[in-house]
């Protein structure tokens, strides 16, 4: 563990909370947002607010047809 108590075991994964804004080292994938170039972005949520936004994309992530 690194002195801000984060591993540096690159197997772990760090992001960043879309609802409180602090780092989890326990990410969970809650929103997808699609992209006209290059890949889409993945946001995520601690496992507290993953509970509350639930996981997963929603029907408004999901891509219509015209």
């Amino acid at each position: 563990m690194t002195r801000d108590g984060l591993t540096t075991d690159p197997a772990v994964t760090v992001a960043l909370c879309i609802e409180c804004r602090t780092l989890t080292t326990a990410p969970v994938a809650v929103r997808w947002i699609q992209s006209n170039s290059g890949p889409g972005t993945t946001l995520y949520a601690c496992p507290e607010h993953a509970m509350k936004l639930g996981a997963g994309p929603t029907p408004e992530d999901e891509l219509r047809a015209p």
